[in-house]
């Protein structure tokens, strides 16, 4: 047993007095669709609803028990807070949060609850990195801890916790272990451990098309600075794969991280809620979602795999977003610029196009003082993609001007 591997199964242990292991669980749906077994182990069940918790608890320990400090300062809007409040509450310690000013009154609720008299919530800064620099030159200045969510050894060894628990649960050891990615925290653990107790496991990682930080810098072969990340995926969009992380993990290839698009996530959440009744963050999804990716190349027959559900704070506000982006990316739902005609009958005409399985979801006069046409905003909801193309298709051989905008960012932006 390595240094390493010793250190995170004293983690392990000490983490018990925290919360149970959180169940590796073989899901039926997932494995009957993809033919092989699929294992998810279900960090959406810790206390704080993800496995940020890990690794705050762990550095938190190792700083008190050294009699460094009590102090302890992080910034963040997510769970990485929400985990080091619920930390500090634990161990009595003071805790000071800086979230920037425009975080959701949701999240700065619930990291209340669980630091309860314990932490301070500092809003500041319209921008992540201004209410980062704010909080570490608050630490500094305070003589306090600043915890970072991914870039420390502790925290790092904290997340490998997630692999000692899977290797003590799973009935034989796992063929392939896929990795949502965000800062790298949970990837460089995992991989560690797993590496050095289980040498023939595999590793897939998972990070979000709008913020490839962890693949870029693979393809680079050096660490590089995205000029800009999609926050959909708020639980994994970042911009710089951490320092330590990379160091631990530039050794795999660009070839083992998928980049699964937003609005295809947004399928994966919505599949696991309705059918399984689990609730998923979008960065909780992605190793659920790639796993189609891997079953079209074949990757999946015959193995053991286990699929790392790395949050489950989701907000449910924010569900009709996550409606209308997984209809969009399925092709189901559209939206049209069409050109009426100004005639008394032409919207009748229109109308008698739509099948029967097409329902207008939105209609809005864009430009009302035309004196021959109209522009309207449409929106078409179908059961079909193929009823969607068959309604172009009449749209164009009747002559109704009609322009596609549902993939198009600006127009969406300010007509959507």
């Amino acid at each position: 047993m390595s240094d390493f591997t010793a250190a995170v199964a004293t983690a392990e242990k000490a983490l018990r007095d925290l919360f149970p292991a959180t169940p590796l669980q073989l899901n039926e749906h997932l494995s009957a669709r993809y033919g092989t077994e699929i294992w998810l182990k279900r960090e959406d069940l810790t206390p704080v609803r993800s496995y940020k918790l890990r690794g705050a608890f762990n550095a938190m320990r190792k700083a008190i028990a050294a009699g460094s400090t009590r102090h302890f300062v992080c910034a963040s809007a997510g769970n990485h807070a929400q985990g080091m409040a619920f930390a500090c509450r634990h161990f009595g310690a003071r805790g000071t949060i800086f979230m920037p000013v425009t975080t959701p009154q949701q999240k700065i609720a619930k990291t209340r609850i669980f630091g309860g008299d314990s932490v301070e919530i500092v809003l500041t800064g319209d921008y992540f990195d201004q209410t980062l620099a704010a909080s570490q030159h608050f630490a500094a200045e305070h003589a306090a801890a600043f915890l970072s969510p991914f870039d420390s050894a502790d925290v790092i060894e904290g997340q490998a916790t997630v692999a000692h628990e899977i290797m003590d649960q799973l009935p034989g050891a796992a063929d392939l272990v896929v990795l949502p990615v965000g800062g790298g925290g949970l990837s460089a653990g995992v991989t560690g451990y797993l590496g050095a107790e289980s040498p023939s496991t595999g590793f897939v990682f998972a990070e979000p098309m709008g913020g490839t930080s962890l693949k870029t810098s693979l393809e680079s072969g050096f660490q590089v600075t995205l000029d800009k990340v999609d926050s959909f995926v708020d639980g994994a969009a970042v911009a710089r794969i951490g320092d330590l992380p990379f160091a631990r993990l530039r050794g795999f290839s660009p070839d083992q991280v998928l980049t699964p698009p937003e609005d295809r996530l947004c399928i994966t959440m919505l599949d696991m809620l309705n059918v399984e009744g689990i609730v998923l963050e979008p960065a909780g999804a992605l190793s659920i979602d790639v796993l189609q990716d891997l079953h079209a190349a074949g990757e999946l027959a015959g193995k053991r795999v286990v699929c790392i559900v790395s949050g489950g704070n989701f907000d449910f506000e924010r569900l009709p977003e996550v409606k209308e982006r997984a209809q969009r990316y399925a092709g189901i739902k559209k939206y049209f610029i069409l050109r009426l005609p100004q005639r008394p009958g032409a919207l009748r005409d229109f109308l008698e196009m739509l099948g029967p399985h097409d329902d207008i979801a939105r209609f809005e006069y864009l430009k009302k003082s035309a004196r021959n046409f109209g522009s309207v905003l449409i929106g078409i909801e179908t059961t079909d993609p193929a009823n969607l193309t068959a309604l172009t298709k009449k749209l164009d051989a009747s002559g109704f001007a009609c322009r596609d905008i549902t993939n198009d960012d600006l127009l969406a932006q300010f007509l959507i």
